[in-house]
């Protein structure tokens, strides 16, 4: 893998060619203070101070009693210097108007990774964000953004960066609507598609028994028309989404191997299928005897260590040969 091939991948690059065929997306880049910001571990948790005075809790009950207990008497031996909330107010207020133009809700992600592991400790318990503050909380909390502020070229034959020139925030329009069994990651090398796997793989859908040759059908169609001639590697993933009126979306662009994870298939399996010239195979979940329930964890989605030799590179082999031999038994689509 080369730099050239994780840059291709980063949001700011790929949407504008895609922009068409993709959920719309505003596109807006950080200041250092703020990616500074994030990095911050050494003090305690501060969220931003809002100049539209929004609370990322704003249901939350305030008990004035409680708060004493955290308050520094003035005069006391320990007397501690205050501390005060970051503030971003012109980023807040460009990160405001294009929430209300997107229709009020969206979901943020940097220039690889969305805050995927922090969705528990909002108040919707997704990463449905209204305000600033909001996806700030989402940021500041997640652990697998670490991979974008600081491992992202990790895995690069040509390594020469650890972080690249500039970080965005892309606000991506949210849609009530989504249905997660709807959303397929794609496989491609040699700029040939050789797998495609059902992305949530934590759930039974037995939708998708139904519909599985038809959403294999409209995929590759919308690979051979939409991508393969726009997106410049050889090798990568991508992954889509598939609405009710049968129309393919894209939603992402990732590396093929390092931190991507292959689901339903090993990288193994996915280098093989491409050496042989196999057919293109949709794997899906086809009982809920190879449910995953691993993956569906605080751990970053994103960001586990799949290593050779590592836990969860032996657990999803384990996993994976499991699934094979339930879906290679008559009983299986029981």
């Amino acid at each position: 893998m080369k730099e050239e091939d994780v840059n291709r991948c980063q949001i700011q690059e790929w949407y504008p060619k895609f922009k068409s065929v993709s959920i719309r997306t505003f596109i807006h880049e950080l200041p250092e203070s703020f990616v500074q910001y994030l990095l911050d571990d050494s003090g305690p948790f501060l969220l931003p101070a809002s100049i539209s005075n929004e609370d990322a809790f704003p249901n939350r009950i305030h008990n004035p009693e409680e708060e004493e207990d955290y308050q520094v008497s003035e005069g006391s031996g320990d007397e501690a210097e205050a501390l005060s909330a970051p503030c971003f107010p012109e980023l807040e207020l460009k990160i405001k108007e294009s929430i209300e133009t997107l229709g009020g809700a969206i979901f943020p992600k940097l220039n690889w990774s969305a805050p995927k592991d922090s969705a528990w400790i909002s108040t919707s318990g997704t990463l449905r964000c209204t305000t600033f503050s909001e996806i700030a909380l989402l940021l500041r909390s997640s652990d697998s953004l670490i991979h974008d502020l600081c491992h992202a070229y990790d895995s690069c034959s040509d390594k020469t960066m650890s972080r690249p020139p500039k970080f965005v925030l892309a606000l991506r329009k949210w849609h009530p609507r989504f249905q997660p069994e709807m959303e397929f990651r794609c496989f491609v090398k040699g700029q040939k598609l050789v797998g495609i796997s059902q992305r949530e793989v934590t759930t039974f859908y037995p939708v998708l028994c139904e519909k599985k040759n038809k959403v294999e059908v409209l995929i590759e169609e919308f690979f051979n028309d939409n991508v393969r001639v726009k997106f410049e590697s050889d090798d990568y993933t991508f992954d889509v989404y598939v609405t009710e009126d049968e129309r393919v979306k894209v939603l992402d662009f990732n590396p093929w191997g390092a931190f991507t994870l292959p689901l339903l298939f090993t990288w193994e399996e996915l280098e093989q299928k491409a050496r042989e010239g196999d057919d293109l195979e949709l794997r899906i979940l086809e009982s809920r005897c190879g449910v995953r329930p691993g993956l569906k964890t605080a751990v970053p989605y994103d960001y586990l260590d799949v290593s050779a030799g590592s836990g969860w590179d032996q657990f999803l082999r384990n996993a994976s040969e499991e699934l094979q031999q339930q879906t290679k038994s008559p009983e299986a689509g029981a």
